[in-house]
């Protein structure tokens, strides 16, 4: 009797969810387990969930998003009332926990895998965003919200491969910026200071809508852009590329050389099926054409700003400093 009592009154809470606001979106996240031992896990079909996390889940794995930490698990015991992606835009959010709701809006849009979206107030993790019905908005991660439509698209893609033009852009008030590139994409059309003017014939307004149309685009697809180039207007035709890092994965566009970077510059893996540089693991990436590096954001600024061949000032065993040459 108490089992159904229980199942009925969570249907109820499941059914009456606007009416109920926040607090009915708290006990949904308690009663589904969506954040179990500080782990995000959210039933998005009966026997189906997302989950966010840096361990692999002790569940059946059914796909992987290295860049954004996501994986889509199997849910043998099940869960009857999933949480829905509602892809019109809502008229409140909030992040909720096992304990509370905090009410407030996305004040930075996700811009592609380098800035996730940022919230008005400061968010604990493990954390979702919902609206007021309990529909799934996002995910709060350490470095910030996925936003729903990277979800949607985790779930409904069966390639969740990114593309790549080799660019990185930003919003300014002249418009979308190109601020970084990829030196290693073989002739890069772009230069530092473009503003994306069009992309596929569609205006661009924003670095966050150029990004994702660029990331969900098919690998190997030709895209045209009208570009802003010095007060010249140009147009580029580029095929799409797959992308290698970002997001959750370290950003140095050194992965082109098969090197694998932590946040703290030392490496972690090295892929033998590229030139040999006589690098070790444990190696710390020191400068970059004679610039200090710290994170890799400066691998990226200084390596995009490269004319013929980047050299690189490594560490090994705290001791002994040596270069090395890419070509």
């Amino acid at each position: 009797m108490l089992r159904v009592f229980l199942a009925l009154n969570f249907l109820l809470l499941n059914l009456l969810a606007c009416e109920g606001g926040y607090n009915s979106c708290v006990n949904k996240v308690k009663h589904s387990k969506t954040i179990k031992n500080q782990i995000i896990q959210i039933p998005i079909s009966k026997h189906k969930r997302v989950v966010f996390s840096f361990t692999k889940p002790h569940a059946k794995i059914l796909k992987y998003d290295p860049f954004l930490s996501l994986y889509l698990v199997e849910d043998k015991k099940g869960f009857r009332y999933p949480f829905k992606i509602n892809m019109r835009y809502p008229s409140g959010l909030a992040s909720i926990n096992n304990r509370c709701a905090t009410e407030g809006k996305i004040v930075k849009r996700q811009i592609g895998l380098r800035q996730l979206a940022v919230f008005n107030s400061k968010l604990s993790t493990p954390a979702i965003i919902t609206n007021s019905c309990c529909s799934l908005e996002g995910i709060v991660t350490p470095k910030g919200i996925i936003e729903k439509v990277y979800i949607q698209r985790f779930i409904n893609k069966k390639d969740i491969r990114y593309a790549d033009i080799g660019i990185r852009v930003r919003n300014t008030k002249k418009g979308v910026e190109v601020f970084l590139l990829d030196p290693f994409m073989q002739n890069n059309p772009f230069k530092k200071g473009d503003y994306i003017l069009t992309f596929d014939k569609k205006s661009v307004k924003y670095a966050s809508t150029l990004m994702r149309d660029i990331l969900f685009s098919k690998i190997c697809s030709i895209h045209n852009l009208r570009v802003k180039r010095a007060g010249k207007i140009i147009n580029i035709k580029i095929k799409a590329q797959k992308r290698l890092s970002g997001g959750y994965k370290i950003e140095t566009y050194l992965k082109k050389y098969g090197i694998t970077f932590d946040k703290n510059l030392k490496i972690i893996k090295i892929d033998k099926r590229k030139k040999d540089y006589k690098l070790k693991i444990g190696d710390k990436l020191l400068k970059v054409n004679s610039k200090d590096v710290k994170n890799q954001r400066d691998v990226m600024q200084y390596i995009s700003d490269f004319k013929l061949f980047p050299i690189l000032l490594f560490e090994r065993d705290s001791n002994f400093q040596f270069f090395v040459n890419f070509d």
